[in-house]
């Protein structure tokens, strides 16, 4: 045929072009295939169908499929027919939309109770031509409150001649009392391989050379929407005709290049680079495909789908024989599963999640996008609290936990040494500060949750010079000693915060276990440990508990104080002076010692003086 006589010929869209006429024609959706053909057979024909489901899975074309069903007639056969392979005298205007017992009405533009007024009065007369007159309702979530409500009667107790065919993509927006009165069938999505298999046979019908691995990005693109996948199919045909018409030819660079997507054996790569911890590489690969035309969001969106199939082959081996894989992602992807915990899976797919939004977000979603893989590059090293209080467990603390055998490195070792590694001095060499030993690891528990944290060194300070050497073996048996060693320290900022965040649940020398309030400073376990450590000469087990504990200090002190007021304003002489001086009131209570003598004032303990705690 030539081009001149392909040009005078009405164009109709493949979408159109191979709407389903038959049940048989429909891919995908054999379940409610199946169910009709049973219902048909054994004459149980509702007098209402609910059909549902996502944009372009076939909803109108199965109406129109089932209105044809309902008004089967040949010379042969005069009643409700599912097998329709022979075309009937109704057939054709019911197809074409012409036919006047088979009414189509769109929800989106008749919503309210008049349309459906007309509808209902119209109902009542039987139909001129057919078995039955068929009202099919599109988007019928549109219709209005009062419009719905108008419609229950009728559709509950329908004249013998009527049928209902309802279609909506949005569901949960039809009234109960409405799906109660229809028979739902819900239209799945097209799965990608089955979808893949129906674009080959139209290409072979259109005469179109199409690659495998082109056809599954169109199935991947559709999202289970067969209109959307013969819509890019359709736009492909059109961007791949060669030079000089002399066929058109798809293949996957070309549909890469059409749609804006990504490489998949290269976002493998770039998964491969991550897990590596090999930055430099990953953002290298991500601004390659990005010169190419990916779009940051896409890649991102693409390598949280491989994720999503590396955790799947883990479980369900299966999923590899999917036709719509690629060999890379099949045979790549397998590898992966035997290697990665599901831990470091989960990780690497939360923080895309988290990524992906700010990437949608972003003015500039490039920068955004290599920071997300930057983050996700020094993650993928770091151990779990499960695995990290593992090794605290197995006694690899201090020095010994940064070695390796074989000078190889796990990634659970890996995030063990660099979690700590001691920090090096400006040249790189020795750690920075006045002890000897290295810094050690505390673990602290919050809710089930185990923090683990590096203890700094403590920093001697030339100005303290009550500060002298560490006591050997010194016990603390209660709580109110370590007060008084705090005190005796003169530590204040850290009397401060005790006193204001720490409620104790339990106590014994070298242990204790508090519940923190009101955000206190983040270092302060790290801290608290150094100071228990240089004053008492051994070190301290500080645990965070989820129990609620006893009070604080500042609280007991409120308490007391509350309480002096109450006994102040009960008191008969203070009432007395509240009488004679009107509008005065108590506003401090202070215990007069006249035995004792003068104690000399101390430095103030207010807010003011914690600056250098909470730098």
């Amino acid at each position: 045929m030539s081009e001149e006589s392909v040009r005078q010929q009405p164009y109709r869209v493949l979408a159109r072009k191979y709407r389903p006429q038959v049940f048989d024609d429909l891919i995908g959706q054999e379940p409610m295939v199946r169910t009709l053909s049973n219902a048909f057979r054994l004459n149980r024909i509702a007098q209402a169908y609910m059909l549902t489901g996502v944009r372009g899975v076939g909803k109108t074309t199965t109406a129109r499929i089932l209105a044809r069903a309902l008004n089967y007639e040949t010379e042969e056969v005069s009643q409700p027919q599912i097998d329709l392979k022979q075309e009937g005298r109704h057939c054709r205007a019911i197809v074409e939309g012409r036919h006047m017992d088979v009414i189509e009405m769109d929800a989106a533009s008749h919503t309210g109770i008049d349309d459906i007024r007309d509808l209902i009065e119209s109902a009542q007369y039987r139909p001129t031509q057919a078995r039955y007159k068929v009202y099919i309702i599109d988007e019928v979530h549109m219709l209005s409150k009062s419009a719905f409500n108008g419609l229950l009667k009728t559709l509950e107790e329908p004249p013998e001649h009527l049928k209902f065919i309802f279609a909506t993509t949005e569901i949960r927006k039809v009234p109960v009392t409405v799906l109660s009165r229809c028979q739902r069938f819900d239209l799945r999505r097209i799965e990608a391989g089955t979808l893949s298999a129906h674009l080959a046979s139209v290409c072979e019908q259109e005469d179109v050379k199409a690659e495998p691995d082109a056809l599954a990005m169109v199935a991947r693109a559709a999202e289970g929407s067969v209109r959307d996948a013969l819509s890019i199919l359709d736009q492909a045909i059109a961007h791949g005709l060669g030079e000089g018409g002399d066929g058109v030819s798809l293949n996957s660079e070309m549909m890469r290049d059409m749609l804006g997507l990504s490489d998949r054996a290269r976002i493998v790569d770039l998964f491969e680079h991550l897990m590596k911890g090999d930055v430099a590489a990953a953002l290298a690969e991500l601004k390659s495909q990005y010169d190419t035309g990916a779009e940051p969001s896409v890649v991102l969106t693409d390598l949280a789908d491989f994720i999503h199939l590396v955790t799947r082959l883990k479980y369900v081996p299966e999923t590899g024989q999917d036709n719509a894989l690629s060999e890379v992602e099949r045979v790549r992807g397998k590898e992966f599963a035997e290697k990665l915990s599901v831990r470091i899976l989960g990780r690497a797919w939360q923080m895309l999640l988290k990524g992906l939004a700010e990437v949608n977000a972003a003015e500039r979603p490039l920068v955004v996008a290599e920071m997300v893989l930057v983050r996700m590059a020094h993650a993928s090293s770091l151990p779990t609290p499960d695995e990290l209080l593992k090794e605290l467990g197995s006694g690899d603390q201090g020095n010994g936990a940064t070695q390796s055998s074989g000078g190889t490195h796990s990634p659970v070792q890996s995030g063990m040494s660099a979690a700590i590694a001691p920090d090096a001095g400006p040249s790189g060499g020795a750690p920075t500060g006045t002890g000897s030993s290295p810094p050690t690891m505390q673990a602290a528990s919050s809710g089930g949750n185990v923090v683990a944290m590096r203890k700094p060194q403590p920093q001697a300070d030339p100005a303290d010079t009550t500060r002298g050497e560490a006591p050997v073996g010194r016990s603390l048996n209660s709580f109110d000693e370590l007060i008084f060693l705090v005190e005796d320290k003169r530590d204040l900022a850290m009397k401060q915060v005790i006193k204001r965040h720490v409620r104790l649940v339990s106590f014994a020398d070298g242990r204790m276990e508090m519940n923190l309030v009101e955000n206190p400073p983040r270092d302060f376990l790290a801290r608290l440990s150094a100071r228990l450590e240089e004053w008492t000469g051994k070190r301290w087990m500080l645990s965070v508990s989820s129990e609620e504990g006893q009070p604080t200090l500042a609280e007991v002190e409120a308490a007391e104080a509350a309480a002096q007021m109450d006994t102040a304003r009960n008191d008969p002489a203070v009432d007395e002076i509240l009488a004679l001086f009107p509008g005065s009131r108590i506003v401090d209570i202070r215990i007069r010692q006249d035995d004792m003598e003068p104690v000399a004032p101390v430095a103030d303990e207010s807010d003011d003086n914690l600056d250098g705690f909470f730098e």
